[in-house]
């Protein structure tokens, strides 16, 4: 069991009424004040006292001392809100042990009631300098107010639309499952990834999928991925067959943007290049622009 399933499992009712008022007031106050929480929560003062500690001490909440002494969320209290709310909705029964940790994310095995193996990915905003976030996320630009959680929570609301409506048009993506706040639940692929993946079958038909799967994001829903490279592609191997799945879209700009043209020829210059230096693969990348943006029927 991971730590975040056995923290989890130590959480009740009561709990998770604090950790509510302290969610919807995540954008008002740096801090809850205790008199607020226990208005709110509409708990005996001992009660709320129990579940403050027991929060603290779990790494849940953290506390300001002082004149005015107050809680806040941490990203280990909120991944246990979206938890609960998965569980509810019948989208997750289980979770399993953490897969990887990226600059932006911890991904875990979960399992659905029905015992399907699923990914749930946890948004981790702010592992990267703020600047860095605001000069890619397009979504806070103007809005400095927002603090990591919602940027988390934003960002899975953005990956996860994105994924809805490339799995509609058959884009080689995960199945979306849910979401909750900052937490995304997908189907699980048993694949490695592209830049670990040695001596292919046919590489050919491998980037032809990659460029297929950008063409109907580009074609079909309007969207660019912005940031492809080979760690964010997935082969799937099975009978001989190598199916690329591109994952993490939470960076994508629409196809109006003015950065779009530039994030698509350095997508494409991206991948073609790996494909290149790593498969010994040419492929002209004019044409695979072109193809993308579906101005040629055929790569």
């Amino acid at each position: 069991m991971s730590k975040l399933a056995y923290i989890y499992k130590q959480l009740n009712n009561r709990d998770f009424k604090v950790l509510l008022v302290l969610e919807k007031y995540l954008t008002q106050y740096e801090y809850v004040p205790v008199e607020l929480i226990e208005k709110e929560a509409r708990l005996p003062p001992q009660q709320l006292a129990m579940s403050l500690s027991k929060l603290s001490k779990l790494k849940l909440i953290q506390r300001r001392l002082g004149y005015l002494t107050g809680y806040r969320l941490t990203y280990v209290g909120y991944d246990c809100l979206a938890i609960r709310s998965l569980v509810q909705r019948g989208v997750l029964a289980a979770l399993g042990d953490r897969m990887g940790v990226g600059k932006e994310s911890d991904v875990y095995v979960g399992l659905t009631p029905t015992e399907e193996k699923v990914i749930v990915k946890f948004l981790r905003i702010g592992r990267t300098s703020f600047r860095q976030t605001r000069r890619v996320r397009d979504w806070a630009e103007g809005k400095p107010e927002y603090g990591w959680l919602m940027q988390s929570r934003v960002a899975a609301e953005k990956e996860y639309k994105a994924l809805e409506l490339l799995f509609k048009v058959n884009a080689k993506v995960p199945k979306p499952y849910g979401r909750s706040r900052h937490v995304i639940v997908t189907s699980y692929l048993e694949g490695i990834e592209l830049y670990r993946y040695q001596n292919p079958v046919d590489p050919y038909h491998m980037l032809k999928i990659i460029l297929d799967t950008l063409r109907k994001a580009y074609m079909d829903v309007g969207i660019v991925h912005g940031d492809l490279s080979e760690y964010n592609v997935l082969v799937v191997v099975s009978d001989e067959a190598e199916e690329p799945y591109i994952i993490d879209w939470p960076q994508y700009v629409y196809r109006e943007d003015p950065q779009s043209e530039y994030l698509l020829r350095r997508d494409i210059d991206y991948i073609v290049r790996f494909f290149k230096r790593k498969y010994r693969l040419n492929v002209d990348r004019d044409r695979a622009l072109r193809y993308v943006r579906g101005e040629l029927d055929e790569l």
